[in-house]
């Protein structure tokens, strides 16, 4: 399987292109370069886009408009090439990168993101024991974290980054794009303004 993933549900964008398991390139950058990037991997793996056999895509929890990007993206690119689509949680990316991994994503607001998935504040996150603090929530709150006896890579760890290879090492269940669902991890503010 020739497999293009991306994850744009945080700051910082990863995209990948995975044969048969092995990573081709990789991409970390921003939500806003993820064409950029994709067609730079293509063509550096001299992959033509009919090539791809399918597509992996990060469904957040993470930024409202950054997990609109991926997935719009991965089904426009879809229905173009006719291509099935697997979605994966950027919180099991992340909870895939190392064991007892424990990610945690920046919610804003003074919230973050954890597995469930729920947006809580900091000071409330039930931290299992002997767990790792991965993922930019992690990065944000490292001292809160740490003051209460959490383990949390160095701030410049690739362990904060959800990796598009390690969505598409996760992917089981491919199919249409539109049956790929964002999740949210709590409402969107715009439903909540108008509500």
């Amino acid at each position: 399987m020739l497999i293009l993933a991306f994850d744009t549900a945080t700051d910082l964008a990863t995209s990948a292109l995975v044969a048969d398991g092995e990573t081709l390139g990789e991409r970390t950058t921003r939500p806003q370069l993820l064409l950029a990037d994709v067609e730079e991997l293509l063509v550096a793996a001299g992959v033509d886009p009919s090539e791809l056999t399918a597509i992996v895509v990060g469904t957040g929890p993470g930024s409202f408009t950054g997990t609109r990007i991926g997935l719009s993206f991965a089904r426009g690119l879809a229905l173009a090439l006719d291509l099935p689509v697997a979605g994966v949680s950027t919180l099991d990316a992340l909870a895939a990168s190392i064991d007892c991994a424990f990610p945690i994503v920046d919610a804003r607001r003074g919230e973050v993101f954890v597995p469930g998935p729920l947006a809580v504040l900091p000071e409330d996150v039930v931290l299992p024991a002997g767990s790792i603090c991965i993922g930019s929530g992690a990065r944000r709150y490292r001292d809160l974290l740490m003051a209460r006896g959490a383990d949390v890579p160095p701030e410049d760890s690739g362990l904060h980054v959800p990796r598009a290879s390690l969505h598409a090492s996760i992917a089981t269940s491919f199919g249409p794009a539109d049956a790929v669902a964002p999740v949210y991890g709590r409402e969107p503010d715009a439903d909540r303004w108008t509500g």
